[in-house]
C-alpha cells in the first residue's frame, strides 16, 4: 500500500469516527433537547447538524471541479431551525452532507492529492482542503456532542471513557 493510498483510508476513518461520535450524542437526546438552545447566542443540536450537512454537501459535491463554496449554498440559513424543520429533515440535510463527502473521497486518485481547488476563491491544495474540512467538521461534531452531554445530563451514555474510570479501562476491565 502506498503512502498516499494509506493517507486516504486514514482520512477515510477519521471522518467516519467523527460522523459516529456525533450520531452516538444525537440518539441520545430527545427532539426537544435536539432543536433546544442553551443560550440566547448558542446553537441548537439541530442547527449545527443542518450547518455541518449543508457544508459538506457544498464543499464535497464537484469537489475537484468547481468552487467549494456553491452559489446554490445559504449558510446563514443552516443555523436557523424553524416549523419546518423537523428532526428527520435535518438529519437528511446531515447524511446528503456525509454522502457527498465519502462519494467524492472514494473517487479521489492519488493523482489528485496535489491537485488545487478552490474555496470562496481560495486556492488550496486537495490535501489543504481535505483537512480544513475534516478540522471544521472535528469542531463542530465537539459541539453536537457538548451540547448533546450539556442537555442531557443524567441519562447520559458516555461515548469514551466515563470520568474516573481510566485506570479500569488501561487493565482492559473497562467494556462499553
Amino acid at each position: 500500500m502506498s503512502a498516499l493510498h494509506a493517507y486516504l483510508e486514514d482520512i477515510r476513518l477519521s471522518f467516519r469516527k467523527q460522523k459516529e461520535m456525533a450520531e452516538r450524542a444525537t440518539v441520545q437526546v430527545t427532539d426537544e433537547v435536539y432543536f433546544q438552545k442553551p443560550g440566547e447566542f448558542s446553537n441548537s443540536i439541530a442547527a449545527v447538524v443542518k450547518h455541518v450537512g449543508g457544508n459538506l454537501t457544498s464543499r464535497w459535491t464537484d469537489f475537484l471541479t468547481s468552487d467549494g463554496e456553491k452559489p446554490w449554498r445559504d449558510r446563514d440559513s443552516e443555523f436557523i431551525t424553524g416549523p419546518e424543520d423537523g428532526r428527520a429533515s435535518v438529519e437528511v440535510i446531515w447524511q446528503k452532507g456525509w454522502a457527498a463527502l465519502f462519494s467524492s473521497l472514494d473517487s479521489l486518485r492519488e493523482g489528485d492529492l496535489l491537485k488545487k481547488i478552490r474555496i470562496r476563491d481560495e486556492e488550496l491544495s486537495v490535501f489543504q482542503a481535505t483537512h480544513r474540512s475534516l478540522t471544521h467538521t472535528s469542531y463542530h461534531v465537539g459541539q453536537i456532542v457538548y451540547l448533546a452531554r450539556l442537555l442531557t445530563k443524567d441519562e447520559w451514555k458516555w461515548l469514551t471513557i466515563p470520568p474516573g474510570q481510566s485506570k479500569l479501562y488501561s487493565k482492559g476491565a473497562y467494556l462499553k
